[in-house]
């Protein structure tokens, strides 16, 4: 195992493979909790596997006892901690006043990077083990693969904190409609069992194994030629956007932002704070 020459302190790069990449997440201490520059070096990862010719196919693995706790709700200085980094897309406003900044950081943050993500031109598996809680699950779905081990569960909780759902909102293509609305208006965890019957994981294995499978995956994909391979995944990604993807997208990230500002008229909160008491 080798690691890429860039530097990183939220995440590290392994080359495990020939033609493959691994991207580890290594906040283990807050169970790898998304702050801005856990995002911000993932994207920088991310280019470096786009960029690299010798690169095929990325796996996206977490270090510790659990995938992902989501975004880090403890990150006080957000807006300080954007403006340190080059900026994905073209949105600004960071430090108006109102809903602006908000809107601006989630649409560059969130919408933005999980939109690069699943549109880089070649495949993507998520390794997933333990818990994956709401802004863990936009790290996974962006993903063209996901491997998942027997004991992980996915979740998302946004609706106990006055939000309708994570900003990039994939729920009801992840996991169909119904099941969607029952994850959502109940917080209840999604089994890896569960999540593969519905479509949304592609294998599940015994933990112990999930590196090592995932692995074997990602070198059979990486033997075939990676031209034809990025014209497979955007061939695939067309469809959902044929049928409409990135509008109902769009629709729900501004439900999103409507509950973010009258959260902040009502509680002076992005979030309803009762939900979280509640449970």
């Amino acid at each position: 195992m080798t690691s890429s020459a860039t530097e990183f302190r939220h995440i590290r790069y392994e080359t495990p493979a020939e033609r493959v990449a691994r991207i580890v997440l290594n906040r283990p201490d807050a169970r790898n909790a998304q702050n801005t520059g856990l995002l911000y070096e993932l994207n920088d990862a991310f280019d470096l596997v786009a960029q690299d010719d010798g690169v095929s196919v990325a796996i996206l693995a977490a270090e510790g006892p659990h995938f992902s706790s989501g975004h880090d709700l403890r990150e006080r200085d957000s807006l300080d901690n954007l403006r340190a980094h080059r900026t994905v897309g073209t949105w600004c406003g960071f430090g108006c006043a109102g809903a602006e900044p908000v809107m601006a950081r989630e649409k560059e943050l969130y919408v933005g990077l999980c939109e690069r993500w699943r549109s880089m031109p070649k495949p993507t598996i998520a390794q997933v083990h333990g818990k994956c809680i709401s802004g863990g699950l936009m790290l996974v779905w962006p993903c063209d693969i996901v491997m998942a081990s027997d004991d992980a569960l996915f979740q998302d909780n946004t609706v106990d904190l006055g939000v309708g759902g994570v900003e990039w909102f994939a729920h009801a293509s992840e996991v169909g409609p119904r099941r969607a609305k029952e994850m959502l208006f109940t917080a209840e965890w999604l089994t890896a069992q569960e999540a593969h019957a519905l479509g949304m994981v592609n294998h599940v294995v015994p933990r112990d194994e999930l590196e090592q499978a995932t692995l074997d995956l990602a070198r059979r994909i990486a033997t075939k030629p990676l031209f034809a391979l990025k014209l497979a995944k955007e061939a695939v990604n067309g469809v959902a956007d044929a049928a409409g993807r990135s509008a109902a997208m769009a629709h729900a990230f501004a439900l999103h932002q409507l509950a973010h500002s009258h959260n902040m008229q009502v509680h002076g909160l992005p979030i309803d704070p009762s939900g979280v008491t509640l449970r």
